[in-house]
Protein backbone atom coordinates (compact mmCIF):
# COMPACT_ATOMS: atom_id res chain seq x y z
CA UNK A 1 0.00 0.00 0.00
CA UNK A 2 1.45 3.32 -1.09
CA UNK A 3 1.33 6.04 1.53
CA UNK A 4 2.30 9.68 1.10
CA UNK A 5 2.60 12.03 4.06
CA UNK A 6 3.11 15.75 3.52
CA UNK A 7 4.50 18.24 6.01
CA UNK A 8 5.87 21.75 6.14
CA UNK A 9 2.86 23.92 5.38
CA UNK A 10 1.93 26.99 7.38
CA UNK A 11 1.38 30.71 7.36
CA UNK A 12 4.00 32.88 5.67
CA UNK A 13 4.16 36.52 4.63
CA UNK A 14 4.35 37.50 0.97
CA UNK A 15 7.93 37.20 -0.24
CA UNK A 16 8.70 34.49 2.30
CA UNK A 17 9.74 30.88 1.87
CA UNK A 18 8.56 27.44 2.89
CA UNK A 19 9.81 23.93 2.24
CA UNK A 20 7.29 21.13 1.90
CA UNK A 21 8.23 17.50 2.39
CA UNK A 22 6.50 14.32 1.27
CA UNK A 23 7.56 11.01 2.78
CA UNK A 24 6.63 7.99 0.66
CA UNK A 25 6.30 4.33 1.55
CA UNK A 26 5.08 1.23 -0.23
CA UNK A 27 6.60 2.00 -3.61
CA UNK A 28 9.94 1.69 -5.36
CA UNK A 29 10.58 5.33 -4.70
CA UNK A 30 13.76 5.81 -6.69
CA UNK A 31 12.02 4.81 -9.95
CA UNK A 32 8.80 6.69 -9.35
CA UNK A 33 7.73 10.04 -10.71
CA UNK A 34 6.59 12.24 -7.84
CA UNK A 35 4.53 15.38 -8.08
CA UNK A 36 3.22 18.30 -6.10
CA UNK A 37 -0.26 19.61 -6.84
CA UNK A 38 -2.26 22.37 -5.22
CA UNK A 39 -5.91 23.25 -4.81
CA UNK A 40 -7.10 26.69 -3.85
CA UNK A 41 -10.61 27.21 -2.43
CA UNK A 42 -13.22 26.86 -5.17
CA UNK A 43 -10.67 25.83 -7.77
CA UNK A 44 -9.53 22.59 -9.35
CA UNK A 45 -6.42 20.73 -8.31
CA UNK A 46 -3.51 21.65 -10.56
CA UNK A 47 0.01 20.34 -11.03
CA UNK A 48 2.74 22.53 -9.55
CA UNK A 49 5.88 20.50 -10.15
CA UNK A 50 6.99 16.97 -10.99
CA UNK A 51 10.23 15.05 -10.81
CA UNK A 52 11.00 11.75 -12.50
CA UNK A 53 13.03 8.93 -11.03
CA UNK A 54 15.94 10.17 -13.15
CA UNK A 55 15.64 13.69 -11.76
CA UNK A 56 14.02 15.47 -14.70
CA UNK A 57 11.69 18.21 -13.57
CA UNK A 58 8.87 20.30 -14.93
CA UNK A 59 6.92 23.18 -13.41
CA UNK A 60 3.70 25.05 -13.84
CA UNK A 61 4.45 28.40 -15.46
CA UNK A 62 3.48 30.61 -12.53
CA UNK A 63 6.02 28.96 -10.19
CA UNK A 64 9.01 28.73 -12.53
CA UNK A 65 12.00 30.44 -10.99
CA UNK A 66 10.40 30.49 -7.54
CA UNK A 67 9.75 26.84 -6.68
CA UNK A 68 12.19 23.93 -6.80
CA UNK A 69 11.27 20.26 -6.58
CA UNK A 70 13.89 17.78 -5.45
CA UNK A 71 14.12 14.26 -4.09
CA UNK A 72 16.23 12.26 -1.67
CA UNK A 73 15.95 8.63 -2.70
CA UNK A 74 17.78 7.46 0.42
CA UNK A 75 15.02 9.00 2.53
CA UNK A 76 12.12 8.21 0.17
CA UNK A 77 11.24 11.88 0.34
CA UNK A 78 10.40 14.56 -2.19
CA UNK A 79 10.63 18.26 -1.39
CA UNK A 80 9.17 21.47 -2.71
CA UNK A 81 11.19 24.57 -1.90
CA UNK A 82 8.96 27.60 -2.34
CA UNK A 83 10.51 31.05 -2.46
CA UNK A 84 9.10 34.52 -3.16
CA UNK A 85 5.69 33.32 -2.14
CA UNK A 86 2.65 35.27 -3.26
CA UNK A 87 -0.91 35.40 -1.88
CA UNK A 88 -2.08 33.52 -4.97
CA UNK A 89 0.09 30.57 -3.89
CA UNK A 90 -2.32 30.01 -1.01
CA UNK A 91 -3.72 26.49 -1.34
CA UNK A 92 -3.67 22.99 0.01
CA UNK A 93 -0.61 21.27 -1.45
CA UNK A 94 -0.80 17.56 -2.22
CA UNK A 95 1.86 15.00 -2.95
CA UNK A 96 1.10 12.56 -5.77
CA UNK A 97 2.47 9.46 -7.40
CA UNK A 98 1.22 6.73 -9.66
CA UNK A 99 1.81 2.98 -9.46
CA UNK A 100 0.37 0.18 -11.58
CA UNK A 101 -2.17 2.48 -13.12
CA UNK A 102 -3.43 3.91 -9.84
CA UNK A 103 -3.09 7.41 -8.46
CA UNK A 104 -2.03 7.95 -4.89
CA UNK A 105 -2.42 11.19 -2.96
CA UNK A 106 -1.39 12.46 0.43
CA UNK A 107 -3.86 14.23 2.69
CA UNK A 108 -2.39 17.62 1.88
CA UNK A 109 -0.75 20.44 3.76
CA UNK A 110 -2.14 23.97 3.88
CA UNK A 111 0.00 26.89 2.73
CA UNK A 112 -1.32 30.35 3.50
CA UNK A 113 0.48 33.42 2.16
CA UNK A 114 -0.81 36.52 3.88
CA UNK A 115 0.39 39.61 5.69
Amino acid sequence: QVQLVESGGGLVQPGGSLRLSCAASGTIFSFTTMGWYRQAPGKQRDMVARITGGGSTNYEDSVKGRFTISRDNAKNTVYLQMNSLKPEDTAVYYCHTGLSGRDYWGKGTLVTVSS
